[in-house]
């Protein structure tokens, strides 16, 4: 009788099978392993498939045999565990970086990463709810595009867009693209950006964000060396997003002692808190002139203030202002 073409692959297959049917909770028995290799036009015997299971130990795939009724061969572990798998699946699905289309690729490749009734709970876990997500499909090889010309010390080419109201992409500079040094990834804010370096300009150091780029390149330009002493990228980072981006005061704000650990989540568990008279608190924090700031203070109401400098307290009231002529209008 003729031999099948994938008789000489019956350990790998066997692999297979475990790793795809069983889990804790899921077992094959031998006459079951038979019966799934026959399937693949695999014969086999039951001591050969004793001798590859401990093959396949010695490798280092961990299979148990549970004894009795419902027992069998099985995975024990592997090297993601499910509530590890369902953490990720959560993240991707969450992230506004990742298109929906790309989500749903990378939560089938995560899926096959367990068993079959396994990932069946992973794909439950997708309806979770949907979240915005972005327009930009190439986003996803943009960001390995970066990584590779920061690895390689190369230089980018990239063209960068905005939205009109109609969805359509409007490309800065006409359609002409950036050519820069990639020097830093930022995740703020769940937008990934890129910081770049041109010494061409006043102000080298820039930020872009990565879902606005396209056509990203690596060139075989030798990337531009800059003074890290002169620009240090993590206070450019700090203070260009988020509420430390402008000019920056020393400040003392109040809060209600119900926002604390709202306090510690933004300025770090190191925050001295002073108590003062009722349920209130006093920080002396560096924070930046700007309207992110300020809506951030200004989201807590009645449960925070800005007590000094002056400056900081007439640009939170020149905002309140302003949005209340608007509203009245």
């Amino acid at each position: 009788m003729a031999r099948s073409a994938n008789q000489k692959l019956k350990i790998l297959y066997i692999a297979k099978i475990l790793t795809e049917y069983t889990d804790e909770e899921n077992h094959m028995k031998t006459q079951e392993i038979l019966d799934a290799l026959a399937r693949y036009d695999i014969s086999a015997d039951r001591k050969s498939i004793y001798s590859d299971i401990e093959a396949l130990r010695q490798y280092g795939l961990d299979i148990e045999n549970k004894p009795g009724p419902g027992g069998g061969y099985y995975i024990a572990s592997r090297d993601f565990e499910l509530p590890e798998l369902k953490l990720l699946v959560d993240a991707v699905q969450s992230s506004r970086l990742i298109t929906g289309k790309k989500s749903r690729e990378l939560i089938e490749k995560l899926s096959k990463l367990t068993s079959i009734s396994q990932g069946k709970q992973l794909n439950r876990q997708v309806v979770i709810g949907e979240r915005i997500k972005p327009l930009n499909e190439t986003v996803y090889y943009s960001i390995d595009a970066i990584h590779a010309a920061i690895n390689e010390g190369k230089k980018i080419s990239f063209k960068y867009f905005e939205y009109d109201r109609n969805k359509r992409r409007i490309y800065r500079r006409n359609n002409e693209a950036y050519v820069r040094t990639p020097i830093a990834m930022c995740w703020n804010e769940d937008k990934y950006y890129l910081v770049t370096y041109n010494p061409m300009y006043e102000n080298p150091i820039a930020p872009f964000r990565v879902d606005r780029m396209t056509n990203v390149t690596v060139l075989d330009e030798i990337a531009d060396v800059y003074d890290k002493k002169k620009y240090n990228i993590s206070d450019f980072i700090k203070r260009t997003f988020g509420m430390f981006s402008g000019e920056t005061v020393l400040a003392r704000l109040a809060f209600d002692e119900s926002l604390v650990s709202v306090i510690l989540d933004y300025f770090g568990a190191q925050t001295i808190m002073i108590p003062t008279e009722g349920d209130r608190f006093i920080i002396d924090v560096e924070v930046s002139n700007s309207p992110v700031f300020l809506a951030w203070m200004f989201q807590f109401g009645e449960k925070s203030e800005i007590i000094s400098p002056d400056s900081l307290r007439e640009a939170m009231g020149s905002l309140i202002q302003t949005g209340s002529d608007i509203y009245k209008k």
